[in-house]
C-alpha cells in the first residue's frame, strides 16, 4: 500500500469553484418563482389585459355573477314556513313557499339555472350511461393510487399514497347532515300534502289541471318515451307560470268571459231544471188527486152496496157477518154427555120352511 503522508494534500481551492455567485438551490427556486412572478404582473399590467378586465364584458360578468348570487340567496332565505294554511288549518312546509318562489320567476337566474340543470340531468340519463361512468372512475382512481404506492416502495422504499394520508380523515359534520335531512323530510312531505290537496279538491281548478295532465300523460306515454314524457312535464311545470306572468290581462280577460258565459249557462240550465221540476211536481200533484178522488169513489160504492144485500137477506153490516159465522159452526154443548144404556140382544127365530 502506498505511503500517502508524505505526499501532499489537494486543498478545496484547488477545485474549479461551479457556483461563482454563491446562490443554493432554494435561491435558484427563488429565482425561479421571481421570474414567474414578475411575468405574471407583467400579464395583469399589459394594456390589453386591463382592457379585457376592466371592459363592458367583464363588468358585465361580474354583474351577472352578483346578481345570480343574489338569486340562490334569496330563494335559499325563502325556505321558511309560510303564513298559508291547508283546507282544515294545516300549516305548510317551507318548501312550499320555495317552489312558490322558484316557480313564479321572482328571481329568474336560479329558475333558470334550476331548468337548465334538470334537462341536462335528463339528456345525461337518457344518453349517457351514468353507473358505467361512475365504475370506470372508480377503477381508474383506485388503480392509480396502487400503482403509486407500489411505485413510491419500490424506488423511494415509502409508498405516494401513504404520504399523502390525511391525519384526520374527513367526516360529515352532525349540522351539515340534520340540515340535509330536515331538507328532504320538507321536500317529501311538501309532496304528500300537495297531492292530498289536489284529491281532496281543496283547489277545484288544480284538481281539473292535475286531471287534463294525467289523462294526457296516459295518452302521450303509448308514442312518447319516459324521458320525453319527463321533459314536457317540466317544461310545461317551469313555462306556464312565466306564460301567465307575462300575458296575465290578457289571460285574466279570457278567465273573466269564460266565467261569465259558464255562469250564465249555469243559470240558464238552473232556471230550466227548475221549470222542468215544477212541471213534473205538478203532474205529481194533479195525478195523487185523481188517483185519490177515485179511490174515495169505489170506497164510498161499496159502502153503499153493503147494507142493500143486508136488507134483502134479513141481516146487514156485522150481524151478517156473526150469522154466516153461526151458520158454518155447531152451537157448543151446555150438559155433560150421558153414557150409553146398553141394550138386551133380540133373539131371532129360525124362518119357517114351508112343508113340500
Amino acid at each position: 500500500m502506498a505511503d500517502t503522508n508524505g505526499a501532499p494534500q489537494p486543498s478545496t481551492g484547488d477545485y474549479p469553484n461551479l457556483n461563482p455567485s454563491g446562490n443554493t438551490g432554494s435561491d435558484a427556486k427563488g429565482g425561479i418563482y421571481g421570474s414567474a412572478q414578475s411575468a405574471l404582473d407583467a400579464a395583469k399590467n399589459h394594456p390589453l389585459t386591463q382592457s379585457i378586465r376592466d371592459g363592458p364584458v367583464a363588468e358585465n360578468v361580474r354583474n351577472q355573477a352578483t346578481k345570480t348570487t343574489s338569486d340562490f340567496s334569496n330563494l335559499a332565505s325563502a325556505r321558511r314556513t309560510p303564513d298559508a294554511q291547508t283546507a282544515n288549518g294545516q300549516p305548510l312546509t317551507g318548501m312550499w313557499r320555495c317552489a312558490s318562489t322558484l316557480l313564479s320567476w321572482e328571481n329568474p337566474r336560479a329558475t333558470a339555472i334550476s331548468y337548465a340543470a334538470i334537462v341536462l340531468f335528463i339528456f345525461a340519463g337518457r344518453y349517457l350511461d351514468l353507473l358505467r361512468y361512475v365504475f370506470k372512475g372508480l377503477y381508474i382512481t383506485l388503480g392509480v393510487t396502487v400503482a403509486a404506492e407500489l411505485a413510491g416502495v419500490l424506488v423511494l422504499g415509502n409508498g405516494l399514497a401513504s404520504r399523502l394520508r390525511p391525519k384526520k380523515y374527513y367526516t360529515i359534520p352532525r349540522e351539515t347532515l340534520d340540515r340535509a335531512l330536515g331538507d328532504v323530510e320538507q321536500l317529501l312531505n311538501f309532496f304528500v300534502i300537495e297531492f292530498q290537496r289536489i284529491v281532496f279538491a281543496e283547489n277545484v281548478w288544480a284538481t281539473i289541471a292535475a286531471f287534463a295532465a294525467a289523462l294526457l300523460s296516459y295518452l302521450l306515454i303509448k308514442i312518447v318515451p319516459t324521458w320525453g314524457l319527463a321533459l314536457i312535464a317540466i317544461t310545461t311545470v317551469y313555462f306556464t307560470p312565466l306564460l301567465y306572468i307575462t300575458n296575465q290581462e290578457l289571460i285574466d280577460q279570457h278567465l273573466d268571459n269564460a266565467a261569465n258565459v259558464v255562469s250564465q249557462q249555469t243559470g240558464q240550465l238552473r232556471e230550466l231544471a227548475a221549470h222542468h221540476t215544477g212541471r213534473a211536481t205538478d203532474t205529481v200533484v194533479q195525478a195523487t188527486k185523481d188517483y185519490t178522488a177515485k179511490a174515495q169513489e169505489y170506497i164510498g160504492t161499496q159502502r153503499g152496496a153493503a147494507p142493500a144485500t143486508g136488507a134483502n137477506g134479513g141481516l146487514n153490516g156485522v150481524k151478517a157477518e156473526e150469522h154466516a159465522a153461526r151458520q158454518d159452526f155447531p152451537n157448543a154443548p151446555s150438559h155433560e154427555p150421558e153414557a150409553p144404556v146398553a141394550s138386551e140382544p133380540v133373539k131371532s127365530e129360525p124362518e119357517a120352511i114351508p112343508a113340500v
